[in-house]
């Protein structure tokens, strides 16, 4: 199948090759895939790598679907800073009459979209959200500490396999005092490079990178952040080496989700918080791109890590 965006020459070498092997399965849409079973099982087995970190801190597991209620959404500033990439659920609502005009209008080819408006539900951005909501109120001595998993959708479709409109984030979400926080991003980024670099033997090197915050004040969001460096990601190659893929993040918040979910510490300050977001689609990648298409062809030690 072939898509209707721009695409590198290494993009679509790469493309075609996964969709050759049925790692991934293209739909209508760019940037949409179901994934193989090959794919899948790497995509597991990289779960299991994550956890082996992670597992003896003590976080607590919660999995949620990819929703959120427009309430939390809207309360995130999410929404202020990121409106191009947003995905709106809308549902219809209509009854017998109303559905049999939308048919008719479906057979002659009319634009039928305005029969449903907004539900309440967007589609999730980011893995960690759901986490803000429940955590409000006053945290014990200890803080919070959250291990999380989500499909999250941004709508930015692309010839780029590893830049997908729907993917998964596995994430810890610290909550806590700024001490907390910055023993959790530092420890975070050590076994992240651990990960990436010694264990699955990717080119990967870590920067200090910014989101890509919408219009003219984004621009001077962006500098502050990249400025205080709240924000590093682990860059690997994937379809370009000029400019690598992030697969890995770890994020500051400062007190932002503090004060708009009304957290705080023992002290009576808002809360401060921070995550760390494997990208589990774009590692798999990584790896299918660096080590090969079949992962009973990998080295021996990556193999080993992953339990292969």
């Amino acid at each position: 199948m072939s898509i209707s965006v721009p695409q590198t020459p290494a993009e679509k070498k790469f493309y075609d090759e996964l969709v050759a092997h049925k790692l991934l399965i293209p739909c209508d849409v760019p940037g949409v895939f179901g994934r193989g079973g090959v794919f899948e099982d790497v995509v597991d087995r990289l779960m299991m790598l994550i956890s082996k970190h992670g597992g003896g801190d003590g976080a607590e597991i919660q999995r949620y679907p990819p929703l959120l209620s427009r309430n939390t959404f809207v309360q995130s500033g999410y929404l202020k800073s990121f409106p191009q990439m947003i995905g709106v659920v809308h549902s219809f609502v209509g009854k017998d009459p109303e559905h049999k005009k939308l048919l008719e209008r479906v057979d002659q080819g009319e634009t039928w979209s305005d029969d449903f408006p907004h539900a309440d539900l967007v589609l999730t951005p980011a893995a960690c959200y759901p986490v803000y909501p429940q955590a409000k109120g006053t945290l014990e001595a200890k803080g919070k500490l959250v291990d999380i998993m989500s499909y999250c959708m941004r709508h930015e479709p692309s010839g780029d396999p590893a830049r997908m409109q729907m993917f998964r984030q596995r994430e810890y979400v610290r909550v806590g005092t700024p001490e907390q926080i910055d023993e959790f991003r530092e420890t975070w980024a050590k076994r992240s490079m651990t990960i990436m670099v010694e264990q699955l033997q990717l080119a990967a090197h870590r920067d200090v990178a910014n989101d890509p915050f919408f219009g003219r004040g984004g621009k001077m969001l962006a500098m502050n952040q990249r400025d205080a460096a709240l924000k590093h990601e682990i860059l690997i190659p994937i379809c370009s080496t000029e400019k690598p893929t992030a697969c890995v993040s770890i994020n500051y918040h400062q007190e932002h989700f503090g004060h708009l979910f009304e957290i705080r510490q023992p002290n009576g300050e808002y809360a401060h918080t921070s995550c760390i977001g494997f990208g589990l689609e774009r590692t798999t990648l990584a790896l299918l791109h660096t080590h090969g298409l079949a992962p009973a062809e990998w080295p021996k030690s990556v193999r080993e890590h992953l339990g292969l």
